[in-house]
């Protein structure tokens, strides 16, 4: 018969893993409830229960069921545990103590000592169980009796009844005829049976044959009622109430007497009561799953709460998480964009057309007027710190802000100076003077006097304005100032060519010494929220289980199944920002790179860039160089602005405390000066800071001083609007 039963073992193992994770005290009522339900789900014998309050004759009815004096009875309480009576071929006894002690006895003699209340009608501490061993054919069929302690004496003994009460198939009430349904009985049976889904109960009446005649059909009467007000679920046919007069049966059946034992009921009573277990027995699923309904809401619910209180710690944690990780995302693709775009400056500028382009005339010029040193120092040196600078902030702002990699400085060194031996001058010379040349013995210069000089000086202009090559070859052999000026082109050009060679290989190993710079590590999250992902895992894997359990049996449920917890993919690796990289000169033309590579190798080799000399006078920056100046000024602010978010940590971020302080009321002189900054950057009072934004970048672009460098009026004007423009885009930013 234990076979028949296999199939509730894993509903039995799930109710006592979701036990254990809830951490519930031994003694807690949630506790022993799982604990006897789970025991009753295995058990394969059907079990009647005889429950009441004391004295209402419970060990009396059970002997008159048995037909000898099996269990103690007495004029007052006296039983003090839970005693079960099983089939046994001869009569026994067996008690077992909480020290695993066993006591196995002949006869119930030994229940006076263990399963009585003592003269302080106390239970013993030490007892566990009790069974009694009977002969007896109703037992025999696999049902077995629970005689209860009565209750309404003490809480001790009124706490043991609730918990055996779970492991009954089939609950017998005894009521006492002289007084129905007390207070105490009616809590009992809604708090104690009702609620917790055990409903398969028979009521039955004693002490009918103490009332007069007239009374007795009164209490029939009632009794009825009290039946009737009670939807017991027994098979169809059955009455869930009887009139079993319980000491007279016992005497009748201990006499032989049949006829007065029919005339207690107690006939009558025993041939439904075998008659519905007979039915109910073999399916007793039915009977005991709505009990572990009851339990098993409990249960989800703790589970539940329990779940839902980490789950809100952990989505708090991975918010706050979530919410640095994107800040440093951005913050990384800012400053890599940033970089980027110096780079791409940098390496634009050091790429050999555009150096020739716009150095080679005035180099030429500066070498031929012995004046090379101070014009690589005061021109070329000034623009290559200027674009060297600009892109080691961005590695500086990495830096501070990851703290990974720390940067170092981006140093483009410049080639041995130029070195031009003057060609001899020939007999037959022109009217010019004597050039007066002196070779500087470095090699790096000479000196050019008088109108050679400035012969010389003119002749690089008008070669590189002319194109070198396409002159006639001639008038270059018998011209000598213009020998020396393309002697003096000819160096200049080998001189920036091996510049650009070795500043754009040093370029290139700047970059990748960036990716190290550029980038953070996601942090190890605190053991104690891994601990709690993992104790989360577990009682929803608890939850889950003990849903799938109950819906193998066709125990519904309102829950839901908990999906499974993805792993955190932020936890020991690094971020990279990987944007699309500013394209260099070699992917814009690809003849300009072979080009940039033939200069590098031949330095004696005529000139292949020209270009007129660049003016002198510095024009106005267009409207996209002052758009490129604005985009670099918002890549400066939004670092400046997440690195302020990043130095308090779980504070609001700058747009939540933007949106808090706009719910403040301020005072009065801080409203006129919002208003008349809404009015100086033409917007409407509250606009958004989006439109306060845009208004700013077009009134910028129409007045920034830039603009105006050689207009001096409109720049005073354009200065003095700026400024106002400036101040009310500060005020509108932090209201």
């Amino acid at each position: 018969m234990q076979q028949q039963y296999e199939g509730y073992k894993d509903l039995a193992d799930s109710l006592k893993s979701a036990s254990a994770l809830l951490n519930l005290e031994r003694k807690s009522q949630l506790h022993q409830d799982i604990i006897t339900i789970c025991n009753h789900l295995v058990n394969p014998s059907f079990r009647i229960a005889v429950f009441g309050p004391f004295n209402h004759g419970k060990s009396t009815l059970l002997n008159a069921m048995l037909g000898n004096r099996t269990l103690p009875i007495d004029l007052i309480p006296t039983t003090g545990a839970a005693i079960t009576v099983k089939y046994g071929s001869d009569l026994q006894t067996r008690i077992m103590l909480v020290d695993d002690t066993e006591i196995y006895r002949s006869g119930t003699e030994v229940l006076q000592e263990f399963a009585i209340l003592d003269n302080n009608r106390q239970m013993r501490k030490d007892v566990v169980s009790v069974e009694i061993f009977c002969s007896h054919p109703f037992l025999e069929t696999g049902v077995e009796f629970l005689d209860l302690p009565g209750t309404n004496d003490r809480e001790e003994q009124d706490n043991l009844v609730r918990e055996q009460l779970l492991s009954a198939d089939l609950v017998i009430q005894l009521l006492d005829a002289r007084k129905l349904m007390t207070l105490g009985e009616r809590e009992n049976l809604r708090d104690w049976l009702l609620d917790r889904g055990i409903k398969t109960v028979i009521f039955v009446a004693n002490f009918i044959n103490l009332l007069e005649p007239d009374e007795q059909k009164q209490v029939q009467n009632r009794l009825v009622f009290v039946a009737e007000s009670f939807r017991a679920e027994l098979p169809p046919g059955f009455s869930n109430l009887y009139r079993v007069d319980a000491l007279p049966a016992l005497r009748a059946r201990l006499k032989g007497d049949v006829a007065a034992a029919n005339s207690s009921g107690l006939v009558a009573f025993e041939t439904a009561l075998q008659n519905i277990v007979e039915i109910l027995q073999p399916n007793r699923g039915s009977v005991r799953l709505p009990r572990v309904q009851a339990i098993a809401s409990q249960i989800q619910l703790s589970l539940k709460a329990k779940i839902d209180h980490i789950a809100i710690e952990i989505k708090s944690f991975d918010d706050k998480q979530n919410t640095k990780i994107e800040i440093k995302q951005k913050a990384a693709n800012l400053i890599y964009k940033g970089f980027a775009i110096s780079v791409g400056e940098l390496r634009d500028w050091l790429a050999l057309p555009n150096l020739l382009t716009k150095y080679q005339a005035e180099a030429a010029v500066a070498l031929a007027e012995n004046n090379f040193t101070s014009w690589q120092t005061n021109t070329l040196k000034k623009d290559l710190t200027q674009l060297q600078l600009a892109a080691g902030k961005w590695l500086d702002q990495a830096y501070e802000f990851f703290h990974e990699e720390r940067p170092q400085d981006l140093l483009i060194p410049f080639p041995i100076e130029p070195h031009v031996i003057l060609p001899s001058k020939s007999s037959n010379t022109d009217d010019l003077s004597e050039p007066g040349s002196i070779a500087v013995g470095s090699g790096i210069g000479w000196l050019l006097g008088g109108p050679v000089g400035a012969a010389v000086v003119g002749s690089i202009s008008y070669l590189l304005n002319k194109n070198i090559q396409n002159q006639d070859e001639q008038l270059a052999k018998d011209s000598y100032h213009q020998k020396v000026a393309k002697l003096c082109i000819t160096a200049i050009e080998d001189y920036l060519s091996r510049f650009s060679a070795q500043g754009l290989s040093i370029l290139i190993e700047y970059e990748q010494k960036a990716e190290k710079i550029i980038c953070f590590e996601l942090s190890q999250e605190p053991l104690e929220i891994t601990n709690k992902r993992e104790t989360l895992q577990r009682l929803q894997n608890g939850f889950n289980q003990l849903l799938q359990e109950l819906e193998k049996v066709k125990i519904l449920s309102n829950h839901q199944l908990y999906k499974e917890i993805p792993k955190s993919t932020n936890i020991n690796r690094k971020y990279s920002p990987q944007p699309e990289r500013v394209k260099t000169f070699s992917q814009k033309d690809p003849d300009i790179k072979q080009q940039h590579e033939n200069s590098a190798k031949n330095t004696g080799t005529r000139v292949e860039f020209v270009s007129p000399p660049p003016p002198k006078a510095s024009p106005s920056p267009r409207p996209e160089e002052l758009e490129a100046k604005f985009r670099d000024w918002e890549l400066n602010e939004e670092i400046a602005r997440m690195k302020a978010e990043m130095r308090t940590p779980g504070s609001q971020t700058s747009k939540q405390q933007n949106t808090t302080q706009s719910n403040k009321t301020p005072n009065q002189a801080q409203t006129d000066k919002i208003t008349h900054a809404y009015d100086i950057l033409g917007l409407q009072a509250n606009a958004s800071q989006a439109e306060v934004k845009q208004a700013y970048r077009t009134l910028v672009k129409k007045w920034h001083p830039d603009l105006f460098v050689n207009q001096p009026q409109l720049l005073k004007q354009a200065q003095e609007k700026m400024h106002l423009v400036n101040e009310a885009y500060t005020i509108l930013s932090e209201k």
